[in-house]
Parts: C-alpha cells; structure tokens; sequence
C-alpha cells in the first residue's frame, strides 16, 4: 500500500493517507529500538541476529493462526474479504521454517528456537492480535496487517542485506527477511483492494487506522523486550 490512486474512492484515498503516516511513525520509531539501530549502524553480532531470530519466531508461528481466526469470524456477506484473508494465512503459515533454518544456518541449535517462551512484547502482540481476530467481522485487522506487510516491504530486503554483509553469512541465513522483501509488496497491493472492501462495507476508517497504531506499537515492544521472558 503506497501513495493512494486517484482512481480509488475518496474515502479509501484518505483512510490510506492515514495508515501510511502510521507506517512512518512506526518505522521512524524503530530506529531507536537497540537490535534494530545495531543493524543500521552496522554494530550487530551474530549473537544478536540469534536473539532476533529467536525472539521473531514465537510470534511469527501465530501469525497465519490469528489470521485464519479473523477468517472463521467474517461471515458471507463478506465472502471475497474472508477468501482474501484465508489466502494470506495459508501464505504465511510456514514462515516460522525460515527463521528456523536461519538460525541454524547461523550456529544455533534447533531445539533453542523452537523452545524459547515469548518475550513480553511478543505476548502482548499476539494475546491483542487473537482477541481483535475472535471478535464478528474483524475487518480492522486489516490495519494490522497493512503495518507487519508494510514493515517486510520496505525494509526486510535492505536488513537481509546489510546483516548479511556485516555477519559474513550466506543467503540460507537470511531467507526469512529475504522472503518478505520479495513477497510483501504484493501482499500490500492487495490489502488496497481489501481496504476498499472493507470501507464499502461500512467498517469505521478510524477503527482500522486505531488498529494500525494498536499494532505498529506492540511490534515495535517485541523488538524493545529482546530476551525479557
């Protein structure tokens, strides 16, 4: 979802302006976030790319399932929303996989990943994104989804990149922000026509810009709580 086009409706054009000022405050914000600043100022070690690896993975795991949650509770009326979410589910169910393998690819040990609890943000994230994805017709989350896909759009291939260069690693130790920087781009094109549905539909523009803003500050906790279980 980039600059609005003038061919959308005038509703749709302005409820975009909106989650893109969100999108910048989000991103501005990471900048001061530690394991996010080590990447961009070229200080990070490869224990610290571990800890994001693990610290990513618990919450990634339960992305596709709020999803597909928020599926199970948008009715028929709403039936190309519902597919359009199913569908986005069943692209991401996996992901968790990647950061598995880049962990491992990195001299961490599988059992590690897969064992570590959640950190603090991490469990706020996803307790919010499970109960906003239990309530009827959770058209909102399309904010939320606009924010983690607008995140992997921009950024994820630049960190694959710099972290790869900066770490000495292979590409099999990066695929996961590697993957994100491919795909989300087309994820984001579709949540404009998402938007539009849901606007149509009679779903508040100002609930899905709050969930936007909801869940830009609770992705940017997990990455400030690294390790605090």
């Amino acid at each position: 979802m980039n600059a609005p086009s003038t061919d959308l409706a005038p509703a749709v054009q302005q409820t975009t302006r909106e989650l893109l000022q969100v999108r910048f405050e989000f991103e501005s914000a990471l900048h001061i976030v530690p394991i996010i600043a080590k990447i961009e100022r070229g200080k990070l070690r490869l224990e610290d790319y571990r800890r994001l690896l693990v610290n990513l993975r618990q919450q990634v795991v339960d992305g596709a399932r709020w999803i597909a949650r928020a599926a199970s509770n948008i009715g028929p009326e709403h039936e190309e929303l519902r597919s359009m979410f199913l569908r986005h589910a069943v692209a991401e169910h996996k992901d968790y996989l990647m950061l598995e393998q880049d962990f491992v690819a990195c001299g961490g040990m599988l059992a590690e990943i897969r064992s570590t609890a959640k950190n603090i943000g991490s469990e706020a994230l996803s307790a919010w994104m499970f109960q906003a994805a239990s309530r009827p017709a959770p058209l909102a989350l399309i904010g939320a989804m606009t924010i983690i896909e607008g995140l992997g759009a921009r950024v994820a291939a630049s960190w694959a990149q710099v972290i790869r260069e900066q770490l000495g690693l292979g590409d099999d130790a990066v695929s996961f922000l590697r993957h994100h920087g491919t795909n989300d781009p087309a994820h984001l094109d579709a949540l404009e026509r998402a938007l539009d549905l849901a606007l149509s539909a009679g779903t508040p523009a100002t609930e899905i810009v709050r969930t936007a803003r909801i869940v830009a500050r609770l992705y940017r906790l997990q990455l400030e709580e690294i390790d605090n279980v």
